[in-house]
């Protein structure tokens, strides 16, 4: 086993809260071998980067010679997390939870050892839980500690509904930690309420509290909002190669650092010195952000593809069909300036609504290598693109 002091830094990488610190370190001078477990609702099919901050945090871990229990809620999922949400969530199927587990063990093996990794499933004793069982879990708690939370008491407040089944969430994923009988669950920072449930059940149940590790919320390629597919700022790890490379350089170069800690597999030292170069003009932000898309691309694809992606990027470049450096201009859905004509407006490449509207009845505005953009109103998602705008115009829009 590593020193405790040497596992702390890894561990304390990226990290936005452990409760308690002190605790963790006692734990694994004391056991050793540590019990992880983290969960995840299968609640749609596709993992995208920000859901792997946590997994890169269980490789940590595994790496470190801990057991790593992924954990997925399948009995959870079919409740929905209240966390977060200013209403009661959907209901899913056991069938759509039970497809979406099977993506997920799919999708997992990319970054952990399946070797080492022990899939667990939430439903192996919740099935088993009677009435009197649900009685007993509900007896540990009370509804003013639960209506503590956030979401719950803005609710209240609102006057917005709660259904009773919301309260369930927290206690059953607390009671997990019980059958588990973990030593730490890792979290968003979302999560806090949830796995601080666990900490007190287990000491209710007679057990040892666990310490819990709780992640930061990801930014999506916006750098403003978390990685989300409805906000349409997300990293798919199945997407198409060539998606997932391009949306890579998209990002900006402050937010490519975030990326580098959470979700790359280089040391913080190495990364240091990256930034120290790229301080200095010995690098350019340009080669960082292409060995973040090249690493990234190699784990969740292979690195001959990697490798590939990058060689046809480097080349659109080369023949200078993309300028390296172009003008950028934000624009907010809330303000209604998303539509085309308002954007090139906006970002003084154009004075004249009639000459915008003049180039894009010629098809002369489009998305780079994407769609022609006609209708001048036509309104822009949020996300990030490059507009291309005749032969040499380029513009980089962050619609939010």
């Amino acid at each position: 086993m590593i020193d405790a002091d040497k596992q702390m830094q890894l561990i304390k990488r990226g990290a936005e809260e452990i409760i308690d610190e002190q605790e963790l370190k006692e734990k694994i001078r004391r056991k050793g071998k540590l019990r992880i477990k983290a969960g995840f609702d299968p609640t749609a099919p596709d993992l995208h980067l920000g859901h792997t901050v946590l997994i890169q945090k269980l490789k940590h871990f595994q790496e470190m010679g801990h057991e790593v229990i992924f954990l997925i809620g399948d009995f959870t999922g079919m409740i929905g997390d209240p966390s977060g949400k200013s209403e009661t969530r959907k209901k899913l199927s056991r069938e759509e939870v039970m497809a979406n587990a099977e993506t997920y063990k799919e999708q997992i093996f990319q970054i952990l050892d399946p070797e080492l990794t022990v899939i667990d499933f939430n439903s192996r004793w919740m099935n088993e839980f009677g009435a009197a069982d649900f009685v007993q879990l509900c007896s540990r708690y009370t509804v003013a500690r639960m209506l503590e939370r956030d979401d719950f008491e803005n609710r209240m407040r609102e006057n917005r509904p709660i259904a009773v089944h919301e309260f369930l969430y927290p206690l059953i994923q607390g009671y997990d930690s019980v059958a588990l009988e973990a030593d730490v669950e890792l979290g968003g920072t979302d999560q806090k309420f949830n796995l601080l449930m666990g900490r007190t059940l287990q000491r209710e149940y007679g057990q040892e509290a666990q310490v819990i590790l709780t992640m930061p919320i990801l930014e999506g390629l916006d750098g403003v909002q978390k990685m989300s597919k409805s906000l349409g700022n997300y990293v798919g790890i199945r997407e198409e190669p060539r998606d997932i490379y391009g949306k890579l350089m998209s990002i900006s170069d402050e937010l490519m650092w975030r990326y580098y800690e959470l979700l790359s597999d280089y040391s913080l030292e190495e990364v240091g010195e990256m930034q120290a170069k790229v301080a200095s003009g010995d690098l350019h932000p340009k080669e960082c952000k292409e060995e973040l898309a090249r690493e990234m691309l190699a784990r969740f694809h292979s690195p001959k593809i990697a490798q590939r992606e990058q060689a046809a990027f480097r080349e659109v470049f080369s023949k200078h069909q993309l300028p390296e450096e172009m003008p950028e201009c934000r624009v907010s859905t809330k303000d209604g300036e998303n539509k085309v004509l308002d954007i090139l407006h906006k970002s003084g490449l154009y004075k004249s609504n009639s000459e915008i509207k003049r180039l894009c009845k010629q098809n002369a505005v489009g998305i780079y290598q994407g769609d022609k953009l006609n209708d001048p109103y036509m309104p822009l998602d949020p996300g990030e693109y490059v507009l291309k705008v005749g032969k040499k115009n380029f513009l980089r829009v962050i619609v939010e």
